[in-house]
This record gives structure tokens, sequence and C-alpha cells, in this order.
């Protein structure tokens, strides 16, 4: 799949993979198709605009909720 052709994909790259993130907790399951990637794309797009010590609390504890409760499906 040519990655290259979604505009701002690249940005992706200026944050470090973790284990969570906004757009695994807000978008839980990214298919292969064009569509699912730019929607998962806005959510980390979000993130990096508005990156914070707050913002990594919120998904933190989103992530916990999920984890535990099995919300999110």
């Amino acid at each position: 799949m040519a990655i290259s052709i979604i505009a701002y994909y690249s940005y992706r790259f200026l944050v470090k993979p973790g284990v969570t993130g906004w757009a695994q907790v807000m978008f839980p399951y990214a298919g292969s198709s064009m569509e699912e990637m730019k929607e998962k794309l806005q959510y980390d797009l979000y993130y990096i605009k508005n990156m914070g010590l707050l913002f990594d609390l919120a998904i933190l504890l989103k992530t916990i909720r999920i984890v535990l409760f099995g919300h999110g499906k």
C-alpha cells in the first residue's frame, strides 16, 4: 500500500510509538482500507497538535478503562 499518498502521514513519525495512543483508544481497529487509515491519522495528528502531560494521563486512564471493562469494542 502506498502510504506516501496520504497527506501528512509522515507527521506520525514525530512521536515515538508507545503502548497506547489517542488513535488507539478512540478508533480501536483500523483495517487496511485507505479511509480507515486516514481517520486514524486524524486522531494521531490531533494528538501531535495537543500533546502534553494531562493529555497523556487522559489517554492512560481511557486505556485502563478499556482494558478493565471492555469498553471501546
